[in-house]
């Protein structure tokens, strides 16, 4: 079929592996559990990738460049509990958006200074704001659970369905890669962020604006971990201390499983949604097999090593 020969040279190795992983896993998922392959289930788990796959595009952009963000926890938990917090119910919560939104930009920012100025390796640094920030919310609820519930409008963006069956977390999903495949392909940051990937001193020599794009990354990077932050509220009903700490392992292993260089400079989103999805079908159907925690972790840790393995050593992610 030349059709489909077109297709397989179309993509790069990385991609294909991992939607044959996929493929394989929801085949050993349906021979457990037939309910495990049913639209309901499957549209269940797109709405529980939609947190994470937003989370990996934010981290995405940081991984371009070379750098990593070790913020997402509290960056996530910080912005939906202050959202939570100081926007209530006032006008159905409507404000909790911006406040999100800007929360999780100043520490971006504050991470893009850190790193492109006073060239504080981003690895201590983002580290470092994360320590922080927990640190503040055990003062901000004085060491207790938070009494902030999720606003309305945390509710409508997550949970509710404005087409029967697929949550609104799905569609914000949908946004955010639309914006992101815009930035890569089509905005001179998304080129910067690539050039610096590659060589950050020659980006510089040929005149690209370097600090800014590593300013602007890293804060994108935190508006969107502050947006699935908020979208989490709405999935469980408030903000909890410590709702972002199973996302920042997931968040790096699928942006690096769909074939971005961990040394930044190459990569591809369309590479993060297919890993974002083989995180959460493999959670799912071990989850299905009533794998005890231990194997989970296992099997988890096992099969990311084996797909990096596979095509972490190609040709465009040697450096």
């Amino acid at each position: 079929m030349p059709w489909l020969a077109q297709w397989l040279r179309r993509h790069e190795p990385s991609f294909l592996i991992g939607c044959g992983c996929i493929l394989l896993i929801l085949f050993i998922g349906g021979i457990y559990n037939s309910h495990f392959l049913t639209l309901p289930y499957l549209l269940q788990q797109l709405q529980v990738a939609s947190y994470l796959g937003i989370v990996a595009a934010g981290a995405m952009t940081v991984i371009l460049l070379g750098h990593i963000d070790l913020s997402v926890p509290w960056t996530m938990t910080t912005s939906a509990m202050l959202a939570t917090g100081l926007a209530g119910n006032f006008a159905h919560g409507i404000l909790a958006l911006p406040i999100a939104l800007a929360i999780g930009a100043a520490i971006g920012l504050a991470n893009g200074l850190g790193v492109a100025y006073v060239r504080i390796p981003s690895m201590i640094f983002t580290l470092g704001m994360n320590a922080v920030l927990q640190g503040l919310m055990v003062l901000y609820t004085g060491g207790s659970a938070p009494s902030s519930s999720a606003t309305p409008l945390g509710i409508w963006l997550s949970n509710v369905h404005i087409i029967p069956g697929i949550a609104n977390a799905v569609f914000c999903w949908v946004a955010v890669s639309a914006g992101m495949i815009i930035l890569l392909r089509f905005t001179v940051l998304g080129r910067t962020i690539y050039a610096i990937g590659n060589r950050e001193r020659a980006a510089y020599l040929c005149g690209l604006p370097v600090r800014g794009a590593i300013l602007g990354a890293f804060m994108l990077a935190g508006i969107a971990s502050a947006f699935a932050g908020l979208l989490l509220t709405g999935y469980a009903g408030k903000a909890y201390q410590g709702m972002g700490d199973s996302y920042l392992m997931p968040a790096i292993a699928a942006v690096v499983l769909g074939g971005t260089s961990i040394a930044g400079g190459h990569g591809t989103y369309k590479g993060t949604v297919m890993g974002t999805i083989l995180i959460v079908v493999l959670q799912s159907v071990l989850a299905v097999m009533q794998m005890p925690d231990a194997g989970r972790q296992i099997i988890y840790g096992v099969i990311i090593f084996s797909m990096l393995m596979l095509y972490g050593r190609s040709p465009q992610n040697a450096r």
